[in-house]
């Protein structure tokens, strides 16, 4: 037997910490603007940021592309889940569903990630976006297979 203590568990703080000050933020969420705002992981939710700018996202009606709105809620559900697993797995994305309610405009959209189940092999995400004004622009449910970070990287 060995005297080999377990990590300590992260704080909502620390977490969102680690997202404020990390350098290696993947070039999507680049793209999208993304940043972390809170994180609750008793709620197993996010509240994220995206600035939606108008040279990368643009539709011809010169709202923001459906597929980036897209794009938004899955990385809002997916950092919902890495943060729902202390920060120990990632939750790539097996399927999901999008409902638009309303345009989105250039600009800030707040985004809110949750985890509405966490299984041994799936978890069922939920996601919403809205503008500047508070006013819903879409919602997605998915579902997304936790992988530990150890067994991703191989």
């Amino acid at each position: 037997m060995t005297d080999v203590a377990a990590p300590e568990a992260l704080t909502d703080e620390a977490i969102l910490a680690r997202f404020l000050r990390s350098k290696n933020q993947p070039t999507g969420s680049q793209t999208l603007g993304f940043r972390m705002v809170a994180v609750s992981q008793a709620e197993k939710s996010v509240e994220v940021a995206f600035e939606a700018r108008a040279e990368l996202l643009l539709n011809p009606m010169k709202q923001i592309q459906g597929g980036y709105l897209c794009a938004m809620l899955d990385e809002a559900m997916s950092t919902a889940c890495m943060v729902a697993s202390g920060m120990t797995h990632v939750a790539p994305t097996a399927e999901m569903k999008t409902t638009f309610f309303r345009p989105a405009m250039p600009g800030v959209l707040k985004g809110i990630g949750r985890v509405a189940k966490w299984g041994r092999t799936i978890a069922f995400t939920e996601g919403e976006l809205y503008d500047a004004d508070g006013r819903l622009v879409a919602k997605a449910t998915g579902t997304a297979v936790p992988t530990p970070f150890q067994s991703y990287k191989k």
